[in-house]
């Protein structure tokens, strides 16, 4: 059984940083395709940013073009999402997922989530 977990979250000031990491326990999944998502308090789930399981190939929402970069470390078998010049509509539950495709069709696997706050 795997399990995405993500770490990472928290509260800060607009304009300010934060990282968010994905680490798979259960078995590494270096050719998966690997995606962030948020979920905003009244919204629906929305894309944010994916990587190719190469690393090779990235995607991100327009909302975080320019601010937000994804990378992977396969070694370490973990994603990260760089978040900078953050704003207070980035205020959501930010969740990793894992599909084996790129471009992904289906997420095969989801995190529970990390809170990210940020304050105006």
């Amino acid at each position: 059984q795997v399990q995405l977990v993500e770490s990472g979250g928290g509260l800060v000031q607009a304009g300010g940083s934060l990282r968010l990491s994905c680490a798979p326990s259960g078995r590494t999944l270096r050719t998966y395709t690997m995606g962030w998502f948020r979920q905003a308090p009244g919204k629906e789930r929305e894309f944010v940013a994916r990587i190719s399981g190469n690393g090779i190939f990235t995607n991100y929402a327009d909302s975080v073009k320019g601010r937000f970069t994804i990378s992977r470390d396969n070694a370490k078998n973990t994603a990260v999402l760089q978040m900078n010049s953050l704003k207070p509509e980035d205020t959501a539950v930010y969740y990793c997922a894992a599909s084996p495709n790129w471009p992904p069709r289906n997420y095969e696997y989801w995190g529970q989530g990390t809170r990210v706050t940020v304050s105006s």
